[in-house]
């Protein structure tokens, strides 16, 4: 599944920005032989939220209205979803603000549909219903509301603008003793936004399943959660007709299928593992060694966030970015470190070796998995998240394709020892031990009729950009990061940090006519930045 040109690849195409600040820095690639163009990638406007706020989630969620060349993000810091209007990327405006405290707790995501602004915002008890609510997306006055499940935490709407699809992620309360469960909503606004009607489908049909499930490889393991409760829904992508969702289940190391004909979950598919120990395939396990991607004998959960979809030949194929998360809660937490667990002997025999913090000792694995003889000693370790992206078919989530261990290697050639930085600090290998760069964000678009994948690294930061060509094997192309490792990031001078949502805007949609944009919200530095990309 691995791209085994990576080396080549790597010494031909790291040309991107270091830290691009103006119209005249642009990220480039040589990889592409022969005569075909290379693609180019250059900012063209950057909006920087004011007064500044450092690590407050202040530019989020992004969603690009066409109609009206205005972005709608989500501040998490102001419990606002902003409005900027893009008409001139190089001179970004701010146009107003949706107040969230009015209907709930906060926004936690924004999609748009000619004009219509759908924003999904959570209850002041977070364990309770929260809501989408429609605004216009020109005066964004209130146009109406649908009760969803609890934790609304992603918003969608279908490729005919008919329905809007809720993610309600149901957590537990830090005490899980208040576990409500996850579900998916369908508002159907065809009749008109002030007239939505809401069908929210459970999981309560695969509580039987529970055994099998996990059986299967799928996660299930929150206390006394039944299946309903314990998944979490994080992410929705549809296809091209509309007729099917496909939902990122995070924590549980799976994808729910949703057949939106006949408004049912009608499947649970596990995403299987990752095996670091085999070559192309390693990681970097410890902060204390600097640059050292290598091979070790643990298996990564792939833990998808973010997701999208495209077609090839007839087929919907899905890309995830896998980043992957912990429960980690008051009354429960799985997170713990390789050193702090008794490992099998004759699974490990240089489990004492292993232990140290300069090999596995400081990793974080779970605590849910790798014991199966139940006697306390591990033959197996798992890891959170895979520090890769991939494509699935859609129909069963067949893996076609993996980074291996591209995002590590290429961000070390780049950056060397201070790679694997957090994004709050520019205080060299600090995450190595602890999923890595955490791709988080992902976006397919087309330029010129080719295919490329976009994808966000939320500690290390920046964007690493794929082309497919052939969907079970893509060709990196280039490495962006408008970051800045010498400077200090609480100052606002790191430039931009964690991003956490991309969005691909088609040259048909562009405000600058017949170029696509590439559009990065960064919760860390509260900044929009937009890339133009070109062929040339």
């Amino acid at each position: 599944m691995k791209n085994l040109m990576i080396g080549s690849l790597i010494a031909a195409s790291v040309l991107g920005l270091a830290a691009c600040s103006d119209d005249d820095n642009d990220s480039a690639n040589d990889g592409n032989s022969g005569s075909q163009a290379a693609l180019h990638i250059q900012q063209a406007g950057r909006y920087q939220v004011d007064p500044f706020a450092f690590d407050e989630g202040a530019a989020e969620i992004v969603a690009h209205d066409a109609s009206l060349q205005r972005l709608f993000v989500v501040n998490s810091d102001a419990k606002t979803v902003d409005v900027l209007d893009i008409a001139d990327p190089a001179n970004i405006q701010l146009l107003g603000q949706i107040d969230a405290t009015t209907e709930g707790a906060a926004a936690n995501s924004v999609a748009v549909y000619q004009g219509t602004v759908a924003v999904a915002i959570e209850a002041e008890d977070a364990q309770a219903p929260g809501k989408v609510v429609f605004y216009s997306g020109t005066g964004l006055e209130k146009l109406g509301e649908a009760t969803v499940g609890a934790l609304p935490d992603m918003v969608i709407f279908t490729p005919d603008g008919q329905r809007a699809l809720v993610a309600n992620e149901g957590e537990p309360n830090d005490d899980y003793d208040d576990d409500p469960e996850g579900s998916i909503s369908v508002v159907n606004v065809s009749a008109g936004f002030n007239a939505p009607t809401v069908t929210t489908l459970d999981f309560t049909a695969f509580n039987s399943q529970a055994d099998a499930l996990r059986d299967a490889g799928v996660r299930i393991f929150g206390p006394g959660a039944t299946a309903a409760q314990d998944f979490e829904p994080e992410y929705i992508t549809v296809n091209a007709d509309g007729t099917r969702a496909y939902v990122s289940l995070q924590e549980n190391n799976a994808i729910a299928v949703v057949d939106l004909d006949a408004l049912e979950i009608t499947d649970v598919l596990p995403l299987g593992y990752k095996d670091h120990s085999v070559a192309g395939q390693g990681i970097d396990p410890s902060n204390s060694d600097g640059f050292n991607v290598r091979t070790v004998p643990v298996l990564g959960m792939y833990q998808p966030d973010t997701i999208a979809s495209f077609v090839r030949d007839g087929v919907t194929y899905l890309l995830t970015a896998n980043e992957g998360d912990a429960r980690d809660y008051d009354a429960f937490s799985e997170e713990v470190d390789v050193s702090e667990v008794v490992l099998d002997a004759e699974a490990f025999p240089n489990a004492s070796a292993l232990q140290t913090e300069e090999q596995l000792g400081d990793l974080k694995i779970t605590s849910t998995l790798g014991d199966g003889a139940a006697d306390d000693a591990y033959e197996a370790l798992y890891a959170f998240g895979a520090r890769s992206f991939s494509i699935r078919r859609a129909d069963d989530a067949a893996l076609v394709y993996d980074s291996g261990d591209d995002f590590e290697r290429i961000t070390g050639e780049r950056y060397g020892d201070d790679f694997n930085n957090d994004n709050t600090e520019n205080d060299g290998d600090s995450r190595s031990d602890n999923k890595g760069p955490e791709p988080e964000a992902i976006a397919y678009g087309e330029v010129d009729g080719r295919a490329f994948v976009f994808i966000g690294l939320e500690r290390m930061g920046g964007v690493l950009v794929y082309e497919i060509v052939d969907v079970a094997a893509p060709q990196f192309v280039t490495y962006l990061n408008n970051r800045d490792l010498e400077a200090d990031p609480e100052a606002g001078m790191a430039g931009d940090l964690g991003p956490e949502s991309i969005v691909f805007v088609a040259a048909a949609d562009s405000p600058i006519e017949g170029t696509p944009l590439l559009v990065v919200g960064n919760e860390i530095s509260g900044s929009t930045t937009l890339y133009r990309l070109t062929l040339e």
